[in-house]
């Protein structure tokens, strides 16, 4: 395929998934923003009143970044997994791997489309938290570029999800197991400086750990562990994701049975 062709063929799949989802826009966009409303009256004001500082902040603003992240997190990861395992159940998955369209613009059509519901998340939860706190960027690169990695790494995994799945029960086990638990254990809501030697060495083990971390540094200008080192293991993450999701494709791992 020329050049031209792919850009075609990765905007149509590209505006399929971000029509897909605004379309239903009271179930991809709405929840999340109500979600992290309730953590933000929970969370910051009756708890974090009783918290006081912690990292130098208010516990509202501290606990902002993290939330911001998290619905990032998910809307990314939850809109790739729903569309590609829906492009499986009803077989028009087939007629997109037998055509010309190369792999890599596949899976880049579907993974952007999942950057755009996170971004688009990000923007109406960030203006959500202007109600509850003053946000004041720090560092205007370092924010939205680890946005954009994180947003790219949860759609791989998505997208990595939806392949192995095989009934709509499989695309939320590992939100509810694996995902869920990482986050609340990703220093969203305290810092890793609270924790005994051990478990904090264990905890930079979870890759939300440095996304949050690196968001929350973008924001506030603080973070728990080293910043470069941060978006070392994020883009090593995303990276390995990728291949593994290109591998997938090209095998046809589950995908040509």
């Amino acid at each position: 395929m020329s050049f031209q062709q792919q850009y075609i063929a990765f905007m149509t799949i590209l505006r399929k998934e971000i029509r897909r989802f605004l379309r239903i826009w009271m179930q991809t966009l709405l929840p999340p923003v109500i979600t992290i409303t309730l953590y933000f009256i929970i969370f910051g004001n009756l708890i974090g009143s009783r918290i006081g500082q912690m990292g130098g902040y208010r516990y509202m603003d501290f606990v902002v970044p993290g939330l911001i992240m998290m619905a990032v997190m998910t809307s990314s990861y939850a809109n790739v997994v729903s569309s590609f395992y829906g492009a499986k159940f009803q077989h028009f998955v087939e007629e997109i791997l037998v055509s010309p369209t190369p792999n890599y613009i596949i899976l880049l059509g579907f993974v952007m489309g999942g950057v755009a519901r996170g971004l688009g998340v990000a923007i109406i939860v960030t203006v959500v938290a202007m109600f509850f706190t003053q946000l004041t960027i720090t560092h205007y690169a370092v924010t939205i570029s680890i946005v954009v990695m994180t947003s790219v790494l949860f759609a791989l995994a998505g997208f990595i999800n939806a392949v192995f799945a095989t009934s709509f029960d499989d695309i939320s086990i590992i939100p509810t197991f694996v995902l869920t638990p990482l986050i609340y254990l990703g220093g969203v809501f305290y810092s890793v400086d609270l924790l005994p030697e051990f478990w904090a060495g264990v905890s930079k083990l979870n890759p939300i750990l440095y996304v949050v971390n690196a968001f929350r540094y973008g924001v506030l200008g603080v973070s728990d562990i080293d910043i470069g080192w941060a978006f070392i293991m994020v883009g090593g993450f995303t990276v390995a994701a990728f291949i593994y999701c290109m591998h997938l494709l090209n095998t046809g791992t589950r995908l040509r049975q």
